[in-house]
């Protein structure tokens, strides 16, 4: 391994590191102070950013594609592999650059927003262990490897939608994201699984030239719902208003920054097989634009800045998503970026806003007047009503998501449990059984 590949590895692997010293410490029972572990966050994402401004220098002037690490296989079985390949190239480094300097950003905001926090080394052990996954990701050289980043963002995410776990909305909201992931990653293994089936590996550079127009189709459609889910497209949308209950700081960097494009990722890295497959591209234009409009009625009527910030950035992504479908790759890289660096700062600055908003309004007297018209006015007035009252209900996707993912979801878990208890007991009444006929049979036989 050589240095530039060493670089890699440990951009990838110093937040996992990070999180797992800091997690066994504090089960052996030492808490480190807050200013310890801002300091640690902080050195860790500063010395990454500087690994990673090496490795875009070295590929800005030699040219090469990317920096690739293999450590061959995890396992194998038969035909089935599951290789360990790390790749940094050109359409997954802006998306780690973006996680390591937001990532570094939030814990710098996060080390005085939760100051004094029951939660503090939670929130930061959770920081790291999302930047982790994001890294791992966003760097995966295989479907496989890039599953278990994903899995990793989503339970951080539902984890910290869940962080301030003494109420109870928090924690059943979470539940609910927790609910819509599980329901849309199906896509994600189903994929996986198909690609192993038909081109006999997950990898990027060897499995999606082998994939035919019915199987790219078919991988490009289970692959958007596993998208769809993550990035809150319609009809998943439903959770994001939900997923504001966490800390202000990881509403940013999940919602506004990282999370919410990871599914925008997933499809510019199977842009090879969207192009083979006009039913697809066509569908993720339809879902994004679907999307753009859905974020813009239902963010206008929005009561709260961090619900009326998500539905800007689920409008955006939305954008994105056409952006893809249409094959225009560098633009939806460069607005995924764009974005991510203005809608973070946004979330960030909101608490702030609200409080220089309301000085505004006592210094002037009353309310600033809009400064223009908005387009709504031009239509009749039951027509507005309708639109008010749909945006208020947040386009039904609420109920639409508890009745067909939700609690079809909580249903089956109820089932299973119960088979599991079956299981538990049957074994348990055979001993019954059991000890009840030996003492029978021992006294026949002194009989």
């Amino acid at each position: 391994m050589d240095l530039w590949q060493s670089m890699v590895v440990f951009v990838v692997l110093a937040p996992g590191l990070v999180f797992a010293a800091l997690g066994l410490l504090w089960m052996l029972g030492w808490a480190p102070s807050e200013r310890t572990v801002a300091a640690l966050t902080g050195g860790t994402f500063l010395a990454s950013l500087v690994a990673l401004a090496c490795i875009v220098g070295r590929l800005a002037f030699t040219g090469l594609p990317s920096v690739t690490v293999t450590y061959g296989n995890w396992f194998a079985v038969y035909d089935y592999r599951f290789p360990l390949v790390l790749m940094a190239d050109r359409l997954s480094l802006p998306f780690i650059g973006l996680t390591v300097t937001l990532a570094g950003l939030i814990g710098k905001f996060s080390a005085t927003y939760l100051h004094r926090e029951r939660g503090f080394l939670r929130f930061f052990l959770l920081l790291h262990l999302f930047a982790f996954g994001s890294l791992l990701a966003f760097a995966a050289g295989s479907f496989d490897l890039l599953v278990g980043g994903w899995e990793m963002v989503g339970i951080t995410s539902v984890l910290l939608i869940a962080f301030f776990q003494h109420r109870p909305a928090p924690v059943e909201n979470g539940l609910r994201v927790f609910a819509v992931y599980r329901a849309c990653d199906i896509g994600l293994l189903v994929a996986v699984f198909a690609m192993h089936h038909w081109a006999g590996t997950a990898s990027f550079a060897e499995g999606l030239p082998q994939l035919d127009g019915a199987e790219s189709a078919a991988a490009c459609l289970l692959l958007l719902l596993a998208a769809a889910g993550k990035a809150a497209q319609v009809p998943f949308s439903g959770w994001l208003p939900r997923a504001m209950e966490g800390p202000t700081p990881s509403s940013a960097i999940f919602y506004g920054a990282i999370s919410i494009h990871a599914g925008a990722y997933l499809l510019l890295r199977v842009q090879p097989l969207l192009a083979q497959s006009k039913l697809a591209e066509t569908i993720v234009i339809l879902i994004g634009v679907v999307t753009a409009i859905h974020g813009t009625i239902v963010g206008r009527a929005s009561a709260d800045a961090k619900t009326s910030l998500a539905y800007a950035s689920l409008t955006q992504v939305g954008v994105v998503f056409v952006e893809i479908g249409l094959g225009w790759k560098s633009i939806a890289i460069a607005h995924i970026v764009g974005h991510a660096t203005v809608r973070t700062l946004q979330f960030l600055r909101a608490p702030s806003m609200l409080h220089d908003d309301h000085q505004l309004h006592s210094a002037i007297g009353s309310e600033l007047s809009a400064a223009v018209n908005n387009p709504e006015d031009l239509l009749p007035e039951r027509v507005q009503l309708w639109l008010y009252r749909w945006a208020l209900d947040r386009g039904h996707l609420d109920t639409i998501l508890d009745r067909f993912v939700v609690y079809p979801l909580v249903r089956l878990s109820k089932f299973f449990s119960r088979l599991d208890r079956l299981g538990l007991n049957e074994p348990l009444k055979q001993q019954e059984k059991i000890a009840q006929v030996m003492p029978t049979a021992a006294g026949r036989r002194s009989a």
